[in-house]
């Protein structure tokens, strides 16, 4: 675990003497990394890495300015109070927003994810446990490339604020991964255990558990040989069952991005792009059918980006972003909110010491509804349930995309039928979430994510969680490969 007692010095003792800020605050983070992988039955060197530093932020009359420094010694974070103190002032006539204007929090209290201090394995037991899944994935030989790992994350964040404020987070996150890939007359598939890092939550060894890890090498072997051999998806307009692999990348892009605040405001339009959404839609825009409901919900104590306050130390709740299909708020942090005049949420994040916090998607979650699985496929005609997304494309306002899978099987007439490979759907936002026909109960639903968001400039990369059901869409544009 990372070493708290770094992380604990008075900040106060490091204020430059005389200093005359109207707020302050320290943001305090050092998070260790490791990771453990196999590949081809061959143990790949581990990787640790230890990261720890500050950011200072600072308001003086109408300016706010910030101030990182990977020493957090006294001086060290004295010369980032001065430094973060003279941008302040500099830029006071300049700011978009005046700074005595905004929220200053006093927050005070301890956030730990679930299993912080259950016992660790050691570095032999990962690569033990990684070497089984891998001899179990080599049955063929048209299996060409197969490798399991997983990433370990331990952090703790210190936030320390000029009004009192004291909060505390510490973190445990893990990250299994198995992939297989075969190759068979001329074509080559690969099958993943949840896609890429899409098994991402906060924990211990639970987690392995709950996504069945161990035996997954045989279990990913065997579909990536049924996919190699698989015809590929038919092409045409249907019904298509998301399973929950699926639904997180649908969520993420085409409701988590276009709802950021200030994606809307026009912020990332240099870089990670703009938004369909308008700040007149909330309150009145029918975003999908009254099956439709989308929570920020920073509380579920699994999910990878449940926290208890943000990195400003506005504290977290569950609320609706989107209730029987209505948009309802933005993802919009204190100083985002300010700007707009909209009611938010407590998703102002940085995806480390040296950023800034932005407002960044959080816990996003699709909220269950009263179909069992069966029951999804038993009214279902003529169409396909598609699983465990590979690749994705969204234009820069988040509305038009086309998205693929890694495993297809078709449905007609309320049964399950053949195995399909390269299964791929498109649409536009509204439309797509409109034609939300059915929407699975609590048993379809899983806890995923990505540690891999990126946005910002300079560019952030940062952890979200999504837990959504499975979900039947009406009409939608199907295609495939093209045959040999």
């Amino acid at each position: 675990m990372p070493d708290a007692d770094r992380l604990s010095l008075d900040v106060h003792c490091a204020l430059p003497p005389g200093f005359a800020a109207d707020y302050w605050s320290v943001r305090l983070v050092e998070e260790v990394s490791e990771c453990h992988a196999v590949r081809k039955s061959v143990a790949l060197p581990l990787q640790r890495a230890l990261d720890r530093g500050a950011m200072v932020t600072v308001h003086a009359g109408a300016g706010h300015g910030y101030a990182a420094t990977s020493d957090v010694s006294g001086a060290g974070l004295r010369a980032a109070f001065e430094r973060a103190f003279a941008i302040a002032r500099a830029c006071a006539s300049r700011s978009l927003i005046d700074a005595r204007s905004l929220p200053r929090p006093q927050s005070r209290g301890t956030y730990a994810s679930p299993g912080i201090d259950a016992p660790r394995r050691s570095a032999r037991e990962w690569r033990e446990l990684l070497m089984q899944e891998s001899v179990a994935a080599a049955i063929d030989d048209r299996i060409v490339d197969w490798e399991a790992s997983v990433e370990l994350r331990e952090a703790t964040h210190r936030l320390v604020t000029s009004t009192g404020g004291e909060v505390v987070q510490r973190y445990r996150l893990i990250y299994p991964h198995c992939a297989v890939t075969a190759h068979a007359d001329g074509d080559t598939q690969t099958r993943t255990l949840n896609g890429y890092r899409g098994i991402c939550q906060q924990g211990a060894d639970e987690v392995l558990a709950r996504f069945g890890f161990a035996g997954c090498g045989r279990r990913i072997a065997e579909q990536a040989l049924e996919l190699v051999l698989a015809p590929n998806c038919p092409s045409g307009r249907m019904q298509a069952l998301l399973m929950p692999d699926q639904m997180i990348l649908q969520i993420h892009e085409s409701i988590g991005h276009p709802l950021e605040l200030d994606r809307i405001l026009g912020d990332e339009r240099n870089f990670a792009g703009t938004s369909f959404v308008t700040p007149d839609m909330f309150g009145t825009y029918r975003y999908g059918s009254p099956l439709l409901n989308i929570t920020f919900d920073p509380g579920r104590p699994e999910e990878l980006a449940s926290y208890g306050w943000d990195d400003e130390g506005t504290p977290a709740e569950k609320v609706y972003l989107i209730r029987n299909g209505v948009l309802e708020r933005p993802l919009g942090s204190a100083t985002s909110q300010l700007r707009a005049g909209l009611p938010g949420t407590a998703n102002a994040r940085a995806d480390n010491w040296n950023r800034p916090p932005i407002d960044r998607m959080a816990n996003l979650n699709l909220e269950p509804g009263d179909a069992t699985l069966d029951e999804m496929i038993a009214g279902i005609e003529d169409g396909i349930l598609m699983e465990t997304n590979r690749s994705w494309s969204i234009d820069d306002s988040r509305n038009k995309f086309q998205f693929g899978c890694e495993r297809g099987q078709l449905i007609r007439e309320g049964g399950l039928g053949a195995v399909v490979k390269n299964p791929n759907y498109r649409g536009i936002s509204a439309v797509f979430w409109r034609n939300l026909a059915r929407v699975g109960n609590a048993q379809t639903m899983q806890v995923l994510g990505t540690p891999y968001c990126g946005k910002g400039e300079p560019s952030q990369v940062i952890r979200v969680g999504h837990a959504s059901p499975a979900c039947v869409f009406d009409g939608v544009d199907v295609f495939g490969g093209v045959d040999a």
